[in-house]
């Protein structure tokens, strides 16, 4: 299943969306291996889940719960932050909370994001989750504000063990007043989250490492990268599990590995280039030669590619494709993935 955004923001006169059984419909129809992606798309229009006023006590998802959860929304912006291990993160703006769902279990968790979180108009959120047994941790970042322009990001981290958020950890960002995050989700790569962020003159890695909880700016060479597009670059695996960027050069794509040497210096070393000209059925008069990269599964290194008429998934070590649809591209898809037993 794959979930599409921008953000959304809900008409306040708009009529809630009558799906209480559309989930369940749509999870009786996957295929029935865990390993599966299943590609089934949720556009972001659709409404999420409130939460009652007394949270319910979190559990993990079980084969035989496949209800569908209530599918109204309150009069309120909200961003979509990603998915991972079978759990939606979703921020709502006008209530300054966080909300943990789980679409194949039905539950669901709402709490207040830390005060020091700073979302404004010219901000957008960043976040992640991560689940742990029986519990979840969830990361949120922003930008500082400093009037002309952002001086730092800021991280905090939330257990639903402990129903806590931690102390702040910050970073220095480089000078530059229109820096802010990509669109595209964290991805998990090693014991860290990355981001990435632009600005006019500089484009730099956010990386918060989840053992540390520390914070630290990476800057990514505009002799290699120059100043791509959000839709060009995104965070990968690379072989043997390190740090790795997928770019995208026209219908070549690019995968970059970050090197580390003995004296703590970062450099960036092209690994392999996928001609996806002569891998994928294109129709070169109307795909306008050029791909966009509309969504990635951190997992299994899937990568969601797009044009102006057709989307395609392909895997990057194996590669194999599939054409998902001949759809407009303009979307960031996310993919989601739960595990089940097989035979359910």
């Amino acid at each position: 299943m794959s979930i599409q955004s921008p953000c959304y923001t809900s008409p306040a006169a708009a009529p809630p969306l009558e799906c209480d059984d559309l989930l369940s419909e749509i999870l009786l129809r996957l295929p029935p291996q865990p390993s599966s992606l299943p590609l089934a798309s949720l556009a972001s229009s659709a409404k999420v889940p409130t939460t009652s006023p007394s949270n319910p006590p979190w559990s993990p998802p079980t084969a035989s719960r496949l209800a569908a959860p209530p599918c109204a929304l309150p009069d309120a912006r909200f961003y979509f932050l990603g998915c991972r291990h079978g759990l939606v993160l979703i921020f709502q703006k006008t209530l300054h909370q966080v909300l943990v769902w789980d679409p194949v279990a039905g539950d669901q968790r709402s709490f207040p994001a830390h005060p020091g979180i700073d979302f404004d108009t010219n901000n957008t959120p960043a976040g992640a989750v991560l689940r742990d047994a029986q519990h979840f941790r969830v990361v949120l970042a922003s930008l500082d504000n400093n009037q002309q322009h952002h001086t730092r990001a800021s991280a905090f981290i939330y257990s639903s063990e402990t129903s806590l958020w931690s102390d702040r950890v910050s970073a220095l960002l480089p000078s530059d007043d229109s820096m802010h995050f990509m669109s595209s989700p964290a991805v998990l790569a090693g014991d860290s989250l990355y981001w990435i962020l632009i600005g006019k003159i500089s484009r730099v890695l956010l990386e918060f490492d989840l053992d540390k909880q520390s914070l630290s700016v990476m800057h990514l060479p505009l002799d290699r990268f120059g100043f791509c597009q959000p839709w060009d670059i995104t965070v990968m695996r690379a072989a043997g599990g390190g740090l790795g960027l997928l770019f995208m050069s026209g219908l070549t794509a690019q995968l970059w590995k970050s090197n580390t040497d003995s004296d703590g210096v970062a450099s960036w070393v092209l690994g392999r280039t996928i001609e996806l000209d002569k891998l994928l059925p294109l129709n070169l008069k109307r795909e306008k030669r050029f791909l966009m990269i509309t969504g990635f599964s951190e997992s299994n290194n899937v990568v969601f590619l797009g044009s102006v008429v057709s989307l395609f998934t392909v895997q990057l070590d194996s590669l194999q494709f599939k054409k998902i649809s001949e759809i407009r591209a303009g979307y960031w898809y996310h993919p989601f993935e739960s595990i089940y037993a097989a035979g359910i």
